[in-house]
């Protein structure tokens, strides 16, 4: 990898979060890009925030791109708001812990068994990430990425 183009892998722009990848398939205006995280990541200020930080491949959906000029196997950018990214955390990992901590925290005030309040607290996830699952369109339309070509 040549560093002198690094700014292009894995940045933290004023008001945007990029990475460089491959695009993997494109069916009309849905897009998939495969990530390739290098760890040269890990110097990115969002690395222990961003999933895609590890040294894995992800796959990143891109919806409602409409210019037709891009082709399986082209290098592209895809990016999104420092906004959208904060939104997705907060879904992600945010709301799920603060629905653990008040139903753990009520139980106890309740003076439920510890092990019964462990289990709900852990069954109380369920419904919460099946409403995700519901609503995940239009999530993914809050939640949106970009894609500028390299």
């Amino acid at each position: 990898m040549d560093f002198a183009n690094y700014s292009y892998l894995c940045t933290q722009m004023e008001n945007s979060i990029r990475h460089e990848g491959t695009v993997d398939s494109v069916d009309g205006e849905h897009i998939r890009v495969r990530i390739v995280q290098h760890s040269a990541c890990s110097t990115c200020k969002v690395a222990s925030h961003c999933s895609a930080s590890e040294l894995k491949e992800k796959i990143v959906d891109v919806y409602h791109y409409k210019h037709h000029h891009i082709e399986v196997g082209d290098a592209v950018i895809v990016s999104t708001s420092t906004h959208s990214a904060g939104k997705a955390l907060l879904l992600g990992f945010g709301l799920p812990l603060l629905l653990l901590l008040i139903v753990i925290g009520v139980m106890f005030a309740a003076g439920v068994n510890e092990g019964i309040t462990a289990l709900t607290a852990i069954i109380t996830l369920i419904p919460y990430y099946i409403g995700l699952w519901i609503f995940r369109q239009r999530i993914a339309n809050s939640i949106a990425f970009f894609i500028e070509e390299v």
